[in-house]
């Protein structure tokens, strides 16, 4: 438990670390403030642009921030304050518009979701928040935050359960073989994307656990997806996504040449893949003893990779 909430609170810390000049300046000045643990700078600034502004879609983006920021402090408290307010007044816009119409609302409610669910999990009620996710889950389906609230429910019930089926309907190179011919090999699953700077930061590490570990039985299943454009966001139609992620692949993944990829957004979204790279480990007998959105250091999957291959 204390490492599947510690993945969600370094991922908020991370993510407040990495202020951008993009973002509007409520939410860099929010982000800013939280990153200083000033709170009490964050709440008069957001209470003066909603005095300004009312409630607009970068204040509700900025008030869920504050839940994320007060989660990682462990705040609990606070934590659920902020995110129910920003779970109410997401939801009552969304009796006049869809959720995806533009992109900060699915952004503010998809944190606010996901801090509930885990502010339960840190207060010991673990199956209250799954159940909660799922049926936040069953309310967007369809959405742009479905794969997000997958992977909070991953992060909280996936590890210790049989690992899903893999849809290899799609795949680039040879055919790939459906998970159950893995049985008695460790699998390190690899869900990627084309655009994906962290994804290729990822690679040296696997092409190292692949030389040092193949023979052993370590295999590498490196599912993708499309994601309806190319280089430079240029939108793509299919056949020609499909090649670009085939020119990624050989430039970018030496470790993934001659190998299958299966491609399919089904996979992405079984496995809540909101978070690129999302890594997976399975043992030889097809149990998740692994589930990490973000990127690992070898000094941090190794041992983990290790002791599967030991555990023979």
């Amino acid at each position: 438990m204390r490492r599947v909430i510690a993945t969600v609170l370094v991922t908020a810390l991370s993510a407040l670390a990495g202020l951008s000049a993009q973002v509007p300046a409520i939410i860099g000045e929010v982000r800013a403030a939280i990153a200083a643990s000033d709170f009490a700078r964050a709440d008069e600034t957001l209470a003066s642009h909603r005095s300004a502004n009312g409630v607009t879609p970068e204040m509700l983006e900025a008030l869920s921030w504050m839940a994320r920021g007060a989660l990682a402090a462990k705040d609990l408290d606070r934590a659920e304050k902020y995110a129910r307010e920003a779970y109410q007044l997401s939801t009552a816009r969304l009796k006049s518009r869809p959720l995806d119409q533009e992109p900060r609302l699915p952004l503010a409610l998809g944190a606010a979701i996901e801090v509930l669910g885990h502010s339960d999990a840190l207060r010991g009620a673990r199956t209250e928040a799954v159940a909660f996710l799922r049926k936040e889950l069953g309310l967007y389906k369809g959405t742009s935050i479905e794969k997000r609230i997958q992977k909070n429910i991953n992060l909280l019930s996936l590890e210790g359960r049989p690992a899903p089926p893999i849809d290899v309907s799609e795949y680039l190179g040879p055919r790939p073989p459906a998970m159950a011919a893995h049985k008695g090999r460790v699998v390190l699953m690899f869900f990627w994307a084309h655009w994906c700077s962290d994804c290729k930061a990822q690679a040296p590490v696997l092409a190292e656990l692949a030389n040092k570990y193949r023979d052993r039985g370590l295999v590498i299943v490196a599912p993708t997806q499309r994601f309806g454009y190319v280089a430079g966001g240029t939108p793509a139609p299919a056949d020609e996504e499909l090649r670009y992620i085939d020119q990624v692949r050989q430039a970018s993944y030496p470790v993934l040449a001659g190998q299958s990829v299966p491609v399919s957004e089904a996979n992405h979204l079984r496995f809540g893949v909101s978070t690129t790279p999302t890594l997976v480990l399975v043992d030889r007998v097809g149990i998740i003893r692994l589930y990490h959105p973000g990127r690992m250091s070898l000094e941090q999957l190794e041992p983990r990779v290790r002791a599967l291959l030991d555990a023979s």
